[in-house]
């Protein structure tokens, strides 16, 4: 059991990384959408509605799948996140600026008040969803590391080909997904306006993923990551027809079950490497050498079979209390804010 332990972990954290994606994926696209597609401050407040219970929550998957990776695989750990230090920075601001945003927006009356943090909240999923693709596309294509699992190359070693078609990956799969969420979530005109966009739109945001998912399986896949691939792309046929016959629900049923086979067949190709070095093989980071003790592995799984039971049934409660679309008649105008004290005479 001990020898297992690694690769376990490893699945864990490829399902941590996927059920983030799968879930943060479409508040940060929702995000990206108040910027670029809302006609309207009421199309805003509807968008900003529909996430406005569940993002903190899907923000959870990110902090359990960093610290996972630290607990499990300091190794990696340690030479992914110090290698990718200016892009994890960024993600990072991009994060706070969009947590800000969401509290702070409703607290203003202007327009420029508003557009402020609608800009905040764009960018910042913007940012954010760049870096996480650039980082988890280096993490399964490699980066030039040294035999003591340094990044060599300067603090830009990192910006490759690969990190741009990662990036571009999650963005166009979040804007996507988000849409889809939004049509499900939605009724009025941003219903409408996104189940039009989703599917005429939909190949060329699915593109750099798809291209990122091929190259990892032709380069490193073994047979029966073809056969998740070819699923995935079923997945992408089933949700190109529920989009065209405007069946939101499997709509975004299909979406989800297309990243998950992708990005099950792309950790499965590279399994056991966790981080592969460009400069030489013989100093990849694999389950084997980049993990913790045995007896470190083997604490942190008993917490794990503890604590994400709880969250899980937490996150499944929420999302079932806020199931209901959200519409324009339920966005009450800005509350009008009393005086403290009644002014004397």
């Amino acid at each position: 059991m001990a020898e297992a332990l690694p690769t376990i972990w490893f699945v864990l954290i490829a399902i941590l990384w996927t059920g983030y994606l799968v879930l943060e994926g479409f508040d940060l696209g929702v995000g990206m959408h108040m910027l670029v597609s809302a006609r309207s401050e009421q199309d805003r407040r509807v968008m900003l509605n529909t996430i406005g219970p569940v993002w903190d929550g899907n923000e959870v998957w990110l902090l359990t799948a960093g610290g996972a990776t630290f607990a499990a695989f300091p190794f990696w750990y340690a030479s992914l996140f110090s290698g990718l230090y200016i892009p994890l920075v960024l993600v990072l601001l991009g994060l706070i600026f969009r947590a800000v945003a969401i509290e702070y927006r409703g607290k203003g009356r202007t327009p420029r008040w508003a557009a402020f943090w609608t800009w905040a909240i764009g960018l910042g999923s913007f940012v954010s969803a760049f870096g996480i693709g650039a980082a988890l596309a280096l993490t399964t294509t490699g980066l030039p590391l040294d035999a003591n699992g340094d990044i060599v190359g300067g603090g830009f070693a990192w910006f490759t080909g690969y990190a741009v078609l990662g990036g571009l990956a999650v963005v166009g799969f979040a804007l996507l997904h988000g849409a889809n969420f939004l049509a499900l979530k939605t009724d009025g005109p941003v219903r409408k306006r996104m189940a039009g966009l989703a599917w005429p739109w939909g190949w060329v945001a699915l593109l750099p993923l798809a291209v990122w998912a091929i190259l990892v399986v032709v380069l490193a896949g073994r047979w029966w990551t073809y056969l998740t691939l070819v699923i995935a792309v079923v997945c992408a046929l089933a949700w190109l027809l529920a989009s065209r016959a405007k069946r939101e629900g499997w709509a975004f049923a299909s979406l989800a079950a297309f990243l998950v086979f992708g990005s099950g067949s792309i950790f499965a190709s590279v399994y056991p490497l966790v981080l592969p070095s460009t400069l030489d093989h013989a100093w990849d980071l694999t389950v084997s050498n980049a993990s913790s003790s045995s007896y470190t592995l083997g604490v942190i799984s008993v917490v794990a079979c503890v604590g994400l039971p709880l969250v899980l049934a937490y996150q499944a409660w929420t999302y079932w209390i806020f199931r209901k679309r959200v519409a324009p008649s339920h966005i009450p105008p800005h509350d009008v804010v009393e005086p403290a004290v009644a002014p004397t005479r």
